[in-house]
């Protein structure tokens, strides 16, 4: 069984994105199980176009190429339920269909033995 990955944007800064997307892609290159929970003041990343307008930060990977190789490789990104009301986000707004929106608990429930947690 594979280990179990934690992985949390709470910001919505490049320095919170970039960071959860080489993790979470790290992460399932080493065969763990991969949970990314999005909070509302990560939340505009989850939007059409928002991953687009942070461009290739210099030195960086291309964070659509992760974000999309997450999901491909199977890993699980969920976006806060809250943040859908707080931010006035619908979920088609959602840069992806594959995209979960849970809350909280449902979440820390999924990841419950976690051997990695990361929060940026």
């Amino acid at each position: 069984m594979a280990q179990k990955m934690a992985i949390v944007c709470n910001g919505d800064t490049p320095a919170s994105i970039m960071p959860t997307l080489i993790f979470s892609t790290s992460g399932l290159s080493l065969d763990y199980e991969v949970h990314v929970f999005i909070c509302p003041a990560g939340a505009r990343w989850m939007v059409k176009g928002e991953l687009e307008k942070l461009g290739i930060p210099k030195g960086m990977p291309n964070p659509i190429k992760l974000f999309n190789d997450i999901l491909d490789l199977g890993g699980e990104i969920v976006f806060c339920e809250l943040a859908l009301e707080n931010k006035d986000i619908k979920p088609e707004d959602l840069r992806d269909p594959r995209i979960k929106i849970k809350k909280a608990p449902p979440y820390l429930m999924d990841v419950e033995g976690a051997a990695q947690t990361y929060v940026f």
